[in-house]
């Protein structure tokens, strides 16, 4: 691996950064004291600093030469509600949060990118590096993009980069098109007339209709959907009922639905509410039903994934480097990012074998080996973009 040596000198300190945010993990729009050691450290190197966007989020930019050119950088920093059970050291100091998705090192690596290229300069333009809180489950990236992200810190592209357990150290990962899917959110009520479990036909069984609902949206993908592409539903939970003798007068159901295509993501939805609608009217229920468009898909841009490729390849080998990785049906909101402007999403292998698991696993750690990769990936991709040479 080629690792820049100025950024392998700080390797220690930056395994020092990771493991204090390690300890003090925070969730979504919470993240205080995880801003606060990111400004610090970004100004002590020099950068102007901008905090407020989406709650907690910070911005730190670095200008170079005399170019307009200008790239955003971004890494999520919020940990997740989980019971760490892991005992070295660093382990989580609050209870029932801890990092357990890799935030603490995407975090660190972004740090290190910045700390190096605030040094050397090497570059011809404006670097914007994107902090962003609320990553896991309500979509901080989406709130950022609202609260003005792009009209303040112009970009011509965007790049994110996730951990990848299961992978030898070493590797990346990453594809043009779609990478990641889409994750919706929804709620389903149906309201009949309770009674007597002994006298149905007495009631419009809410329980009865739900059922009949979930069987019918299970279709949606076997018959709507292209074979060739693909998508999830899924209901998560049902709550209705008190006692085994009652009818209910409502049931309530949420899940969740996954797609790489926009214009399945499109159908799913009004499918989803179309039959819903259709089989209550059909047994004389009512119903409401409530559908969250939280996650779109992640979808990378050729010409920034073949930056990418390059950048990656000549950190680790041309071997070392899968360009069509499989794409995956979970989600991310650096998706958001990519609608508003062209960049890439990729993976770093953190590791795998024995003691490795993976993300949002109680037992899971980021992997300190990597740091200094994923800092030299971010600062090379930088040098490449924003060349001198084309200034």
């Amino acid at each position: 691996m080629k690792i820049l040596p100025e950024i392998e000198a700080i390797h220690a300190e930056m395994t020092e950064w990771r493991h204090k945010i390690h300890m003090h993990p925070e969730t979504a729009f919470e993240e205080y004291k995880t801003a606060d050691f990111v400004a610090e450290k970004l100004e002590s190197f020099g950068l102007e600093v901008h905090r407020g966007l989406a709650k907690t989020g910070v911005v730190g930019t670095l200008k170079a030469g005399t170019g307009n050119r200008a790239i955003g950088l971004r890494a999520d920093m919020d940990a997740l509600d989980l019971q760490e059970l892991n005992d070295f050291a660093h382990k989580s100091q609050i209870d029932g949060k801890m990092h357990g998705c890799g935030h603490d090192g995407h975090t660190v690596m972004l740090l290190g990118a910045a700390k190096y290229l605030s040094e050397s300069k090497n570059f011809d333009g404006t670097v914007h590096f994107i902090f962003q809180p609320a990553e896991e489950n309500v979509a901080g990236g989406r709130v950022m993009i609202k609260d003005g992200l792009f009209e303040k810190f112009p970009v011509e592209s965007v790049y994110g980069m996730h951990n990848m357990p299961g992978f030898e150290v070493g590797e990346f990962a990453v594809r043009t098109g779609p990478i990641m899917a889409s994750a919706d959110f929804f709620e389903a009520k149906i309201t009949g007339v309770g009674g007597h479990g002994a006298f149905p036909h007495l009631t419009v069984d809410p329980i009865v209709i739900a059922s009949e609902v979930i069987g019918a949206w299970q279709k949606i993908v076997s018959r709507n959907v292209d074979p060739l592409k693909s998508a999830v539903i899924t209901v998560g939970q049902i709550h209705g009922g008190h006692t085994g003798n009652v009818i209910p007068e409502e049931v309530v159901f949420s899940g969740t639905t996954r797609a790489f295509d926009p214009e399945v993501q499109n159908m799913i939805e009004s499918h989803m509410e179309r039959m819903l609608k259709g089989i209550c009217d059909a047994y004389g229920a009512t119903c409401e039903f409530t559908y969250d468009r939280r996650y779109a898909p992640t979808i990378n841009t050729p010409d920034e994934t073949a930056m990418a490729i390059l950048t990656a390849q000549e950190l680790v080998g041309e071997a070392a480097v899968d360009k069509d990785v499989t794409p995956v049906m979970g989600a991310e909101d650096f998706s958001w990012m990519l609608q508003e402007r062209p960049g890439c999403y990729i993976m770093i292998a953190n590791g795998a074998g024995e003691g490795s698991c993976h993300v949002h696993n109680p037992k899971y750690d980021f992997n300190d080996q990597i740091l200094p990769l994923g800092a030299t990936y971010w600062s090379r991709l930088t040098e490449r973009i924003l060349t001198k040479d084309a200034a």
